[in-house]
C-alpha cells in the first residue's frame, strides 16, 4: 500500500489542530491511491507514533513522511526525524522522510493570493499600483538563522512580485525584530497603507498575537491604514506543494539545504552548534492536548544512536558522520532530566532589544 504520514507540530489551540486535520483530509482526496494519516509532535493528539501505528497496522511496511512545516528549523531537522528514526528501528518499518515546504513558487503564489484577497476586501482593484503601500511579512521565528532568512526571502519575492512600495520582515517570537517594534519602525517610513501578512500555515495563538499587535500599533497611528491579511491555510497550492514533496521522496531528490545549516557549517554567530547530536526534546509534551490532558501521553526512553536514511549523506570532520535524508544527525544540545525538563542551546541574541526580551516586556 502507498502510505503517507503528515507530521505536524501540534498546538494547544484547537483551531490550529483542526486545520491540520482538515489539511490531512484534503490530501486524502488529492491522493486517492494513498492511505494518508497524520500526527503531532507535541501539544495535541494523535501523536506521530499513533499515525504511524495506524499505517503499519493497515499493512504498510514502507511509509513516506512529510513535515508539515514551512521551513526547516529544529523541529524538521531534529525532532521529527528523531521520532521517525526511533519508530522505524523499533517496528521494522522503512520510513522515508521528505523535506519541508520551503521556498517554492507555488507557496509564494499562495501567499500572493492571500495578500490580494485582503487588499481587495479593502477596496483595492487588481492591477492598481501598490507604490503607496508597504508589506510586512511575519514569520514564526526560530533559533535557526537559515529558517529566519527564508522568511526574508519570501518577503522579497512577494514585495517584488506584487510591486509594493516597500517591504519588511518581522517575527512572532524567538528572534528579532518582533512584530510590535517592526510595525512601529514601518510607521516611520511614510506609507499610507501597511499590509501585515502572517506567513503561517494555520491559525493559533501566535497568529492572533500578530493581529492583536497590529491593532495596537494601528491605534497609535490613525493616519495609516493597516490591513491584516489571512494566513496561508490549506490553500490548493499549499496542497500541491505537499504533493511535490511526496514526489521528491519517491524519486530521491528530497535534499534539504545544508549550505546554511548551523549544525553542519560554521554559520556566523552560531558556530558553537556545529555537530550537536540529533535528538528530540518533545517526549514530555507528546499527546498533551488542547485541554492539557496528559493521560494518553507516551513516555519511554529512546536510543538515537542509529542511522535512518532520509536523502543525503554528509561526512564532515567535526566528530560524527551523517547518513541521512533530511534527518540531520544533530540536535540542540538538550539535556533531559527527571520530569521531562530540558534546556536549549542558548540563542546568541536573546538580549537583542527588538527580540525575545522585548516580547516579555510587552506581555
Amino acid at each position: 500500500m502507498n502510505a503517507l504520514m503528515l507530521c505536524g507540530h501540534g498546538s494547544r489551540d484547537q483551531g490550529a489542530v483542526d486545520e491540520f486535520k482538515a489539511l490531512a483530509h484534503k490530501m486524502t482526496h488529492r491522493l486517492p491511491d494513498w492511505t494518508v494519516d497524520y500526527g503531532y509532535l507535541e501539544f495535541a493528539r494523535p501523536i506521530i507514533r499513533d499515525g504511524l501505528d495506524r499505517l503499519r497496522e493497515g499493512g504498510a511496511s514502507t511509509i513516506l513522511a512529510l513535515p508539515g512545516m514551512l521551513f526547516a528549523a529544529g523541529h524538521a531537522k531534529n525532532d521529527i526525524p528523531s521520532v521517525l528514526n526511533t519508530y522505524a528501528s523499533a517496528n521494522g518499518v522503512d520510513i522515508r522522510y521528505g523535506r519541508e515546504l520551503g521556498i517554492d513558487p507555488k507557496m509564494v503564489r499562495a501567499a500572493g493570493d492571500r495578500i490580494r484577497q485582503a487588499l481587495r476586501a479593502g477596496g483595492w482593484q487588481d492591477g492598481t499600483p501598490l507604490h503607496d503601500t508597504m508589506l510586512v511579512v511575519v514569520g514564526r521565528g526560530a533559533s535557526d538563522p537559515d529558517a529566519n532568512s527564508n522568511v526574508a526571502k519570501v518577503m522579497r519575492l512577494l514585495w517584488e512580485g506584487l510591486g509594493f512600495g516597500w517591504g519588511e520582515t518581522a517575527y512572532s517570537g524567538v528572534t528579532f525584530p518582533l512584530v510590535g517594534p517592526a510595525l512601529e519602525h514601518a510607521t516611520r517610513l511614510g506609507y499610507r497603507r501597511i499590509v501585515v501578512f502572517p506567513y503561517f500555515l494555520f491559525t493559533g495563538i501566535l497568529v492572533r498575537r500578530i493581529y492583536d499587535q497590529t491593532d495596537a500599533v494601528a491605534s497609535r497611528h490613525g493616519d495609516i491604514e493597516f490591513i491584516k491579511a489571512p494566513y496561508l491555510g490549506a490553500h490548493d497550492l499549499v496542497v500541491e506543494t505537499f504533493v511535490d514533496r511526496l514526489d521528491e521522496v519517491m524519486v530521491g531528490t528530497n535534499n534539504m539545504n545544508c549550505q546554511m545549516c548551523k549544525y553542519r557549517e560554521q554559520v556566523l554567530g552560531f558556530e558553537a552548534e556545529v555537530g550537536l547530536p540529533q535528538e528530540s526534546h518533545h517526549h514530555h509534551v507528546e499527546g498533551v492536548g488542547t485541554d492539557g490532558d496528559a493521560a494518553h501521553t507516551h513516555h519511554h526512553g529512546h536510543d538515537h544512536g542509529h542511522d535512518h536514511h532520509h536523502g543525503h549523506s554528509h561526512d564532515h570532520d567535526h566528530g560524527h558522520d551523517h547518513h541521512h535524508n533530511n534527518g540531520h544527525g544533530h540536535g540542540h544540545g538538550h539535556h533531559h532530566h527527571g520530569g521531562g525538563g530540558h534546556t536549549h542551546h542558548p540563542y546568541p541574541h536573546a538580549e537583542h532589544p527588538l527580540g525575545p526580551r522585548s516580547m516579555k516586556k510587552d506581555g
